[in-house]
């Protein structure tokens, strides 16, 4: 029976594999190929809008490389020469292959082999002919870019045209105890992200929400602005993505999570374009 890809449905099983799964993805426009390293549901932070059942605190299992190469080279013949498209109901102008993103049910860095997997997963896009017309992306909260291992995945996905998605949702102390439950401090966080901006393509990823009626305060909104006065005086960003929530939550805040209407999306960027940066906004 065909099933039907929608940009609300991410679930990390629609296409019975372990490790790869198909997205229609509102901030890359298209069908983003998945690729869930986490697979125990563990992650090291737990972001309150976090739609990843059983959320636990921890890193990425083993990896079964043989498998990730198996599934990976299923999953893109099948789009590229199969009728997955057809299968998934996917609308015409959204059948093509907008990127490979390293994301899924965890942090990806927390992987012992993660330079090794983004290598392989390059090669193998390459090889097939994915890459480097389509995009390769890394989707992280940063919070291990200062360990060696992760520094050298990420010169490998520069390598491979790649470029971090890197997750940066309040800019305060307690902005980030609440929405992220994140244990790193802004200071640290900081110096991630600018040290990722040095390794490999980065684009700033924020989630925007209004958590029980407070909406986004103007403290938040200074205090972001701040940060970003801080990153230009020493590295350059692609672009800031602000984003607010489109699916449910399924972690125990999820009933005082709301969207932010598209107006103060569009307001807030509004205020960092002037400071010269390139703003998306996902309403």
């Amino acid at each position: 029976m065909a099933s039907t890809l929608t940009t609300i449905n991410h679930s990390r099983d629609v296409a019975g594999l372990k490790y790869v799964y198909p997205v229609l993805s509102r901030r890359a426009g298209g069908l983003s190929v998945g690729i869930n390293f986490n697979t125990n549901n563990a992650c090291n932070w737990r972001c309150i809008y976090c739609q990843v059942p059983d959320l636990q605190i921890g890193a990425a299992p083993e990896m079964d490389f043989q498998l990730l190469e198996d599934e990976l080279r299923f999953f893109l013949d099948d789009v590229l020469k199969g009728d997955f498209y057809e299968r998934f109901l996917i609308p015409d102008g959204n059948r093509v292959i907008k990127d490979i993103a390293i994301s899924g049910n965890g942090e990806p860095t927390s992987l012992k082999g993660f330079d090794r997997a983004v290598a392989l997963i390059g090669e193998i896009a390459t090889e097939i002919g994915v890459l480097p017309q389509s995009n390769f992306v890394l989707i992280t909260n940063g919070s291990l870019v200062h360990q060696s291992r992760v520094q050298i995945g990420l010169k490998k996905l520069r390598e491979y045209g790649g470029e971090v998605w890197f997750k940066f949702d309040s800019a305060t102390e307690s902005g980030r105890r609440l929405i992220n439950n994140a244990k790193q401090s802004y200071e640290a966080s900081l110096e991630n992200l600018m040290l990722s901006a040095r390794l490999c393509p980065t684009r700033l990823q924020t989630c925007l929400l209004d958590y029980d009626k407070h909406g986004l305060s103007e403290e938040e909104k200074q205090a972001y602005l701040d940060m970003l006065k801080t990153i230009k005086r020493y590295v350059s960003l692609k672009s800031i993505m602000l984003y607010t929530i489109a699916r449910p939550s399924m972690q125990p805040e999820a009933a005082l999570l709301e969207k932010l209407s598209a107006e103060t999306l569009n307001a807030f960027a509004d205020e960092i374009r002037q400071m010269g940066f390139d703003v998306s906004v996902s309403a």
